[in-house]
């Protein structure tokens, strides 16, 4: 999230750390496991500290279980490409009413998928 943010391409972070951008896919989506010391290289070219990672890592939990499983559910769908470009886009539908149906389709589409 933080190198989308950044408008760092997975090009750019794999050319800056000595890999890859099909590497940093895979660290990205968890396919491959990062080592501690990449890990603090990708935080010096983010410029974060190594902690950043760990914020609000609870150590196994579901997200949703979690003590402020909301915020933590949040932050996983920011995560995706997908919530970053409906937060982006989200705020320019114009008004209230019009925002509410939206809001109320994408419960619906939910409720659907879980039936």
């Amino acid at each position: 999230m933080r190198r989308k943010f950044m408008g760092i391409s997975q090009q750019v972070l794999g050319d800056s750390i000595g890999l890859t951008f099909q590497q940093v896919q895979k660290y990205e989506r968890g396919s491959n496991r990062i080592s501690a010391s990449k890990l603090w290289h990708i935080g010096q070219v983010l410029k974060v500290p190594i902690d950043y990672f760990f914020d609000g890592f609870a150590g196994g939990e579901d997200p949703q279980d979690a003590p402020g499983g909301t915020e933590a559910a949040i932050n996983a769908f920011l995560t995706t490409s997908e919530g970053i470009e409906l937060a982006e886009v989200f705020p320019k539908v114009s008004g209230p009413k019009l925002r509410r149906k939206v809001l109320d389709l994408v419960k619906a589409l939910a409720d659907d998928a879980e039936t």
